[in-house]
């Protein structure tokens, strides 16, 4: 039976389904049909969101805490069930699936617990008699808009807390998933979320963002996606002095030193570079090794890649699932041809893969030979394609790890105390890893980057605070 989902605008599911979600790993299997938002729609919702603002936002922490708690309780008890179907819909495994959405879980607990941890500052004044209150309150109406590569994770660490905040919300999800995002929104609704204060609108992003960009009355924007759709939210927002948050590319360093423990090293390199079919931004996309370790570490890294099983997201057995589209497969393969022509060596990989269904299949692709010059090494790829660049020693490592217009993460892998505390300090990133996977944070502390990266305030534990508030200060003279 195919699923049929619609749109929640102001407590009502509205709209008829008819954009269909394809699964990657086999594009005869029609995940569901959904409504596709178009302007007025948005409109809608965005004035529903800021009709129910007032009361929400003056709610007391026990009713935001019930909330947010049921929701975490639910998508728990149904992790296996949702986790399964993010895997349908959007490609990576089904152990990465229940993994993502035991995480969205834990999120939802823990703004759950903010909700009851609220609080402000009370300082004297310079003034005889006068009492100073700093408070925080929500910011108003909040438009989230979530890329299609986590598409439960990311949507729950930005609705959360706008929620926990006493924020309400205009949500559109990546078109490549609804039905993670459709899910999120039904359990938070029949959690018991006031009709307005979470309002779901999917569609296409010209459209429906574009509505939410263009409306004086959304107070702020969350953003996750593209470079260049970040730059526009940023010009469209600074048009209404929205306050705007954004999350974009990556092209990440793993470095690799002489004294490294070589089978820490290749999991740490094969995991943040071809996991989740490499579309992470966290992506360790570019390898930079030392001389002396180099051609060990090429030959352990093909030998792993030659073992990953690539097949169906949903086979417990595979380790590596398809890429989530077609359009997403033609930019992977474009990169692989580029990095050809600019003279990189590829080393393994780089072909499509038949199956046994018919599906987006690309097998893990390593390039050696390369420069940071090379386009390659400078544009963000978003698929299982690496690159090794190889340096003579610690300070080349750094400084070509450095040489990128982007900085959400880095790593190194070392015995070396010295180099991992200098490392830490000085990697121009916003996350450092030392022996860990540049892929793969924990959800209770900060997310973001540097550079091209990020702009605003970090996302993820107590520090989402910083977007989804505004500082009040309020004096009293007590006669």
């Amino acid at each position: 039976m195919t699923l049929h989902r619609k749109n929640l605008i102001d407590g009502e599911w509205l709209g008829e389904a008819g954009s269909r979600n394809i699964n990657p790993s086999n594009t005869n299997d029609v995940v569901g049909e959904y409504a596709s938002a178009g302007p007025d729609e948005a409109k809608q919702a965005i004035a529903a969101a800021k009709a129910a603002f007032p009361a929400w936002s003056r709610s007391g922490p026990l009713a935001r805490h019930a909330v947010l708690k049921k929701t975490s309780d639910e998508i728990m008890a149904r992790k296996d069930e949702i986790g399964r179907s993010l895997a349908r819909e959007e490609g990576k495994t089904l152990a990465e699936g229940v993994g993502e959405t035991i995480r969205a879980a834990q999120i939802f607990d823990f703004f759950a617990g903010e909700t009851l941890r609220l609080s402000g500052e009370m300082v004297p004044s310079v003034r005889p008699g006068v009492g100073v209150e700093m408070t925080r309150e929500g910011v108003g109406v909040v438009g989230i808009i979530t890329p299609w590569n986590f598409p439960i994770a990311i949507p729950a660490w930005k609705i959360a807390p706008a929620l926990a905040y006493g924020n309400t919300i205009v949500f559109k999800p990546a078109e490549l998933v609804p039905e993670s995002a459709w899910t999120i929104v039904d359990i938070l609704h029949r959690a018991g979320l006031p009709k307005g204060v979470l309002n779901l609108v999917m569609g296409k992003g010209s459209v429906v963002g574009q509505a939410m960009l263009d409306s004086p009355d959304v107070n702020a924007i969350s953003f996750t996606g593209s470079v260049g759709t970040g730059k526009r939210v940023a010009a469209a927002s600074v048009e209404h002095m929205c306050k705007f948050q954004l999350e974009m590319g990556g092209k990440n360093p793993l470095v690799v030193l002489d004294d490294a423990d070589l089978a820490v090293a290749i999991d740490c390199a094969v995991n943040g570079a071809y996991f989740s079919t490499g579309q992470r931004c966290t992506a360790s996309s570019r390898l930079i090794v030392t001389d002396g370790i180099h051609d060990r570490f090429v030959d352990a890294v093909k030998e792993r890649l030659d073992k990953l099983v690539i097949g169906d997201a949903l086979d417990a057995k595979t380790q590596i699932g398809p890429v989530v589209d077609q359009t997403q497969l033609k930019q992977d393969e474009d990169y692989i041809a580029i990095g050809r022509q600019e003279g990189a060596e590829l080393a393994f990989g780089g072909d499509r893969l038949e199956r046994g269904t018919p599906g987006f299949y690309l097998q893990p692709a390593l390039f050696v030979g390369s420069n940071n010059a090379m386009r390659i090494s400078r544009e963000e790829i978003f698929g299982p394609v690496a690159n090794v660049i190889r340096v003579k020693d610690y300070d080349e490592a750094l400084a070509v790890a450095n040489d990128t217009p982007f900085g959400l993460t880095s790593g190194i892998c070392t015995t070396s105390l010295k180099h991992a505390t200098h490392f830490k300090r000085n990697s121009e990133a916003g996350m450092v890893m030392v022996n860990l996977p540049t892929a793969g944070v924990d959800f209770h502390v900060p997310f973001g980057g540097r550079k091209g990266s990020s702009y605003g305030p970090r996302e993820q534990g107590r520090y989402a605070m910083e977007f989804y508030t505004t500082v009040k200060t309020a004096y009293t003279f007590a006669g």
